[in-house]
C-alpha cells in the first residue's frame, strides 16, 4: 500500500478519515500545530491524539516544539490572513516531513473540517507538493463530518469548540452584541 503522511489537527477530526482511508493507504499520523492556543488547549488535544495512537496501534510522528512566538509574529497585524498563514505553515511542515520520510502522499485533517477554506488549502497543498516533490492526496473529507462527531463521542474523546488559535477562540465565545455596554470596573 502507498505510504500516506496524515497531518492531524486533533483526534476527533482524524477518527473518521482514518477509518475511511486506512484500507487504501499505510497511514502515519503527523502532529504539528503551533496555532493551538492556549498551551493547556494544545496539551488536551495532544493527549487525545496520543490516546488515539495507543488505542488504534497507529504510528504518529510528533513535532513537539511549540513555537507560539513564531506563529504569533507571523500572524500579528495580518489577522485577516491568519488562516492562510496557518494552513501554509502546517501543510509546509507536513510536506517537509513527507519528503524526508519518503512518503508517497501527504494530506491533512484540515480537509475534514466544514469550517476551513478547502480551495485555499488545496491550492497551498498542490503548490507545496510541486515545490517539494511529494504527491498531495486531496479527498473532500467533509462527508464524514457527522460520522466523525458520533465516533468521537462514542470513544469519549475531548472535543474542542474552536479551531485552535486564540482568534478563533475569541470568535467562538466573544459576542459583543451580548455584552453589556460600559464597564463594571470602578
Amino acid at each position: 500500500m502507498p505510504k500516506l503522511l496524515f497531518h492531524i489537527c486533533c483526534a476527533p477530526c482524524f477518527i473518521a478519515p482514518y477509518e475511511y482511508l486506512r484500507n487504501e493507504f499505510n497511514i502515519t499520523g503527523f502532529w504539528y500545530n503551533p496555532n493551538i492556543q492556549p498551551y493547556q488547549e494544545y496539551m488536551k488535544r495532544l493527549d487525545e491524539v496520543e490516546r488515539f495512537e495507543k488505542k488504534h496501534d497507529l504510528r504518529i510522528i510528533y513535532e513537539r516544539e511549540y513555537p507560539l512566538e513564531k506563529w504569533l509574529r507571523n500572524v500579528v497585524f495580518r489577522e485577516q490572513e491568519r488562516c492562510r498563514i496557518c494552513y501554509q505553515d502546517r501543510l509546509e511542515q507536513t510536506t517537509r516531513y513527507a519528503k524526508k520520510g519518503k512518503f508517497d502522499y501527504f494530506t491533512s485533517t484540515l480537509f475534514y473540517s466544514k469550517f476551513q477554506d478547502h480551495e485555499l488549502m488545496k491550492n497551498i497543498a498542490e503548490r507545496l507538493a510541486k515545490e517539494h516533490g511529494v504527491k498531495f492526496l486531496y479527498r473532500d473529507l467533509r462527508e464524514f463530518w457527522k460520522e466523525g462527531i458520533e465516533r468521537s463521542k462514542v470513544e469519549n474523546m475531548y472535543r474542542q469548540q474552536y479551531c485552535g488559535c486564540i482568534y478563533s477562540e475569541k470568535e467562538r465565545y466573544y459576542h459583543p452584541e451580548k455584552v453589556k455596554q460600559g464597564s463594571d470596573l470602578v
